[in-house]
């Protein structure tokens, strides 16, 4: 209400009409409102209780959703321990499955593990949610990369040391069944997101280190958090590189013809 009696404007989520500025702002009030009411908990329960002190709010953001930068600033980093902040997406899902078939108590976890990931912060669009999920907001979809993806990227951004270039010329073996033109805009997505969300990790909550590419700054990956997002020159080697690749592709190809 505030920002509609100051601008004269009233943003819209995507689904209702808005542009994507307006649908990520209305997502992100939500996520910091979250935030804010978490603490609140935090502080008054004890005193509900009869108690006196306060609790400690857990984070959830998982060390993928952190290389990616897929969190809100001041709602996901902002807690005062988390203890899943250095674990992969992939792994997380593993220990759930593994907990649920150990303890048949704790079945509802391998539900858990194997729903759709997703923030639930767009209003559900009837048309495109699907009948497993309930939901048309998915992470993966959101982010437009695997949860898997991202571990590749983090592995070979963080523990290989690779930029934009050198990480191209491995994933184009590693992921040899892709087109060379498929694996550089991958690489460029990640890479675009990675530095135009860097700074969140100025913020985010001290956690274990369970993996050796967690982007905990400041405490375990002292890279700075301040990019040139369109990576000029590299970008424009994988472009060359590409290039060079898809005529040997088409190559291959032609010689296959003929062979058949």
């Amino acid at each position: 209400k505030v920002f509609q009696i100051t601008t004269g404007r009233v943003p819209k989520f995507s689904s209702r009409g808005g542009t994507t500025a307006e649908d990520l702002a209305l997502q992100n009030i939500q996520a910091r409102i979250r935030m804010v009411m978490a603490y609140l908990f935090a502080q008054l329960l004890p005193w509900v209780r009869g108690r006196s002190g306060f609790l400690l709010v857990l984070g959830s953001a998982n060390v993928d959703e952190g290389l990616r930068g897929y969190m809100t600033k001041y709602d996901c980093s902002s807690a005062d321990i988390n203890p899943i902040g250095g674990i992969s997406k992939q792994d997380l899902k593993r220990m759930l499955i593994h907990i649920s078939s150990e303890y048949p108590g704790f079945g509802v976890l391998a539900e858990i593990a194997n729903a759709p990931p997703t923030a639930e912060l767009r209003p559900i669009d009837s048309a495109a949610a699907t009948a497993e999920a309930g939901h048309s907001q998915t992470d993966e979809e959101d982010m437009g990369m695997t949860y898997e993806e991202l571990g590749y990227f983090g592995r070979l951004r963080k523990i290989s040391r690779c930029g934009p270039v050198s990480m191209f010329n491995k994933l184009l073996i590693m992921w040899s069944h892709l087109p060379s033109s498929e694996v550089a805009a991958k690489v460029k997505r990640f890479f675009y997101y990675y530095s135009v969300n860097r700074h969140k990790m100025t913020t985010i909550t001290p956690s274990y280190h369970a993996e050796a590419y967690s982007p905990d700054d400041n405490r375990f990956d002292l890279r700075q958090f301040l990019y040139n997002t369109r990576w000029t020159r590299q970008f424009a080697v994988i472009d060359e590189m590409v290039a060079r690749n898809v005529e040997v592709e088409d190559t291959a190809v032609l010689d296959k013809d003929k062979n058949d």
